[in-house]
């Protein structure tokens, strides 16, 4: 809906906009979880589930109001795209690899907090550490998404994948508290330097066609990978040490970075 609602010139802008609006609804929630959390005490998390159905609610009602545009589309017959991926232009299919590969070394953010627990942060002072994760991240999307449209995606995803391996380095061999919170920071500033910019890239390099399956197969590749290297960040934590699943995040987005740096034309080819 974004892809199609949005100019050509200014899609890095639209996607930065809904990854705003994203984010800053998930930094108001975990503000509000904080405070339910600390003013009730246990029994808090049961209220911050209960409470949490209310925007929901109110979200499913608003999409009463939103009006697809009205245009007449021709009805053509059902096609699966695996039938033809193999024609999919070459830049969307690198991409897509390449995110499939950075996920392997993304594992869930659960880690995250429990490396912040490793060294000293209770489970209710790991809540504004997200916070501030979020909050970092929405203030940051729409400039970012702003700079792609100007400088190309390929730029900013390539320094959003070098920002998160310095991430996952500094969560690696962080041991105070301050600089923890520093690394969150430099976290969100990762996640607005591509949680938009990829969708933006995808739905421009995309079959017009296929521009929702892709945007549809990127996730369910990302979605695949987070399982294995969830698994693999488990084992590397308990078989070497706290350190060692973000060493390991840290190579794997370099080396994507590099794939993207070196492989990927900035400049598409016409995609039949």
């Amino acid at each position: 809906m974004v892809a199609e609602s949005a100019d050509k010139k200014s899609m890095g802008k639209a996607f930065g906009i809904h990854k705003m609006l994203d984010m800053a609804g998930s930094a108001v929630g975990i503000l509000l979880a904080f405070l339910l959390v600390r003013n009730i005490g246990n029994n808090g998390y049961k209220t911050v589930f209960a409470v949490s159905i209310i925007p929901i609610v109110i979200a499913l009602l608003l999409f009463f109001f939103i009006h697809e545009k009205k245009e007449k589309h021709e009805t053509a017959q059902r096609e699966y795209f695996w039938k033809n991926i193999f024609k999919l232009g070459s830049r969307l299919k690198l991409y897509l690899f390449v995110t499939f590969l950075f996920t392997l070394g993304n594992s869930s953010n659960s880690f995250l907090l429990l490396r912040a627990a490793d060294i000293g942060f209770d489970s209710s002072n790991t809540i504004p550490l997200y916070f501030i994760y979020n909050l970092t991240a929405s203030l940051l999307a729409i400039p970012c998404g702003n700079l792609s449209d100007r400088v190309g995606r390929k730029r900013l995803l390539v320094s959003g994948y070098l920002t998160f391996s310095l991430v996952s380095f500094g969560f690696a061999f962080c041991i105070t508290k301050p600089l923890m919170i520093l690394i969150f920071v430099i976290y969100g500033v990762f996640t607005a330097m591509t949680a938009g910019v990829e969708r933006a890239f995808i739905a421009e390099i995309a079959p017009p066609q296929l521009k929702g399956t892709m945007l549809g197969l990127h996730s369910t590749l990302a979605g695949i990978a987070l399982l294995p290297a969830s698994v693999i960040a488990g084992l590397l934590w308990d078989g070497i040490g706290a350190y060692e699943p973000f060493v390991y995040g840290s190579l794997m987005s370099l080396f994507s970075a590099v794939i993207l740096a070196t492989k990927l034309r900035q400049t598409p080819k016409a995609i039949s």
